[in-house]
């Protein structure tokens, strides 16, 4: 519990920005680790259970915004409603203009 009050304390101000924590269901975080954030009004949210692959698939869209997305060292989001502009338009850039990695023709079957 004391290493999760560590971690809140680090945050410092911008704990008071977090809306919610999304986080594996792991033996590794014990009952206390949900209390302290619940503490702070943040909704602490479980992916799902028996989805082993979840976390990969989180973190692979993940990587793949912040890479193309966002570009972090570029773009400094100010709030929720520009960072749901920014996805917005490179979710039209991925389904319209962003090149597709295809298949040779003779390994579809």
């Amino acid at each position: 519990m004391q290493q999760t009050r560590n971690l809140a304390t680090d945050l410092g101000t911008r704990m008071e920005s977090l809306r919610f924590l999304l986080r594996a269901r792991d033996g590794t975080y014990g009952q206390f680790f949900d209390v302290v954030f619940e503490a702070e009004e943040i909704e602490v949210l479980k992916t799902a259970s028996q989805a082993p692959r979840m976390n990969a698939h989180c973190e692979q869209v993940i990587g793949t915004i912040r890479r193309e997305a966002l570009a972090l060292d570029h773009v400094l989001i100010m709030n929720e409603a520009h960072a749901r502009h920014v996805l917005a338009a490179y979710q039209r850039h991925y389904k319209e203009h962003r090149p597709r990695q295809t298949q040779p023709t003779h390994a579809r079957r």
